[in-house]
């Protein structure tokens, strides 16, 4: 009996100590739609905030496609700054949980931890993305073409500011790699 209540109290100090660390931050506005399909294909990554699982990659892309359980596979890829010619890649799974919202997708590189993907700005035409989290932790500026005009990203990072995202801290990714 002991041990039981023992047990219980453990996992009440950590549901405690869990909700208190949760972020203070207001909630991410969010586009209001998203086609997925027409969000589908490749996507060069222009700038990002610095993330440990990007470290040391350039040229970095995303591509996006359909699985047949109406899941989205997703291959991210970049080029070794060290050797150009070496490319990593990871391949996870993307999902929108609740169709009322479908900016806010999930996605999963390693079960059984997922992260937040959300759509915070899209260009009409699907040319330019920009895509961060609730925490302000990540933060990725995406394009359907290597560049995009200065102004063009100028307002994506005033934006990302005015949304709480740390943007003196953003990289730029070259795409020069090809």
């Amino acid at each position: 009996m002991q041990t039981s209540v023992g047990n219980l109290l453990v996992v009440i100090l950590c549901v405690s100590l869990f909700w208190g660390c949760a972020s203070s931050k207001a909630d991410l506005p969010v586009v209001k739609t998203v086609d997925i399909n027409k969000y589908l294909g490749a996507w060069y990554e222009l700038a990002r905030l610095p993330n440990s699982f990007e470290s040391g990659l350039t040229c970095v892309m995303a591509d996006y496609s359909l699985k047949p359980n109406g899941d989205i596979k997703v291959l991210n890829s970049g080029h070794k700054i060290k050797d150009t010619t070496e490319i990593s890649t990871a391949t996870g799974t993307a999902w929108v949980p609740d169709k009322n919202e479908p900016a806010k997708l999930k996605v999963r590189f390693f079960w059984p931890f997922t992260g937040d993907y959300w759509i915070i700005a899209l260009d009409l035409n699907y040319a330019y993305s920009m895509v961060g989290d609730p925490s302000r932790e990540y933060l990725w500026i995406l394009s359907r073409t290597k560049t995009l005009p200065q102004s063009t990203i100028d307002a994506l990072l005033t934006q990302a500011r005015s949304l709480g995202f740390d943007t003196a801290k953003v990289v730029r990714t070259a795409q020069d790699c090809m």
